[in-house]
């Protein structure tokens, strides 16, 4: 069984300008990260032009479907039919796209048969990761 899901979504951009621009994206959900997922922009998509890929809770991502949700650099909400806002705050700027939110949804429930929503900390190997630590800290 794969320990990981990466599912294509169009982003649309939310500009000063009227028009919105279609970006390519891809969520991504990893059973060893079990709490979080990732968003990854490719490189023609971004001021930097390399990828850039933004890491959040999972449950943000679920809950910002139904209401607004978050705080910091990652806020979601949903946006008219079938929409979810996600906004990405960072020191060069603010970068706002609307995704579909059956796409979402979709990436959810499978994230949610790989892992199982509140099953997640059985997914952590807390000794292996404590050694890690211990390890390279001597």
């Amino acid at each position: 069984m794969s320990t990981v899901i990466e599912q294509p979504v169009e982003a649309r951009l939310v500009a000063a300008a009227p028009r919105m621009q279609h970006i390519p994206a891809t969520l991504h959900y990893d059973r060893t990260d079990p709490f979080a997922v990732r968003m990854t922009f490719p490189a023609p998509a971004t001021l930097e032009g390399v990828d850039v890929c933004w890491t959040f809770a999972r449950e943000l991502l679920a809950a910002g479907l139904t209401r607004a949700e978050g705080q910091g650099d990652v806020r979601v909400r949903p946006y008219g039919y079938d929409r979810t806002v996600l906004e990405f705050h960072a020191p060069e700027g603010t970068a706002i796209v609307h995704v579909h939110s059956s796409d979402v949804r979709s990436f959810l429930a499978a994230s949610g048969e790989l892992v199982p929503v509140g099953h997640e900390h059985l997914q952590l190997d807390l000794d292996h990761d404590l050694a890690e630590l211990m390890r390279d800290a001597c």
